[in-house]
């Protein structure tokens, strides 16, 4: 597992969930939407994020310590 992560998601709840294909396109002219991994349930603490162990995809709670966007 790398320590930086691949794609930052910003959520407005302590509690998400991923599934690593949630993003992924789909549709005409493309491959189904099966990749990615079991949907895990992750909870973010103090630090203001949580990273899925999967994917490396890392949720930041919007107004939390680790949110720069404000």
């Amino acid at each position: 597992m790398s320590n930086t992560a691949t794609d930052i998601i910003t959520v407005d709840t302590r509690r998400v969930s991923c599934d690593g294909a949630t993003d992924i396109r789909g549709g005409a002219g493309y491959r189904p939407a099966a990749l990615g991994h079991p949907k895990v349930y992750l909870e973010i603490d103090e630090s203001g994020f949580v990273d899925c162990g999967y994917c490396d995809r890392r949720f930041v709670l919007i107004g939390g310590p680790a949110d720069t966007t404000s």
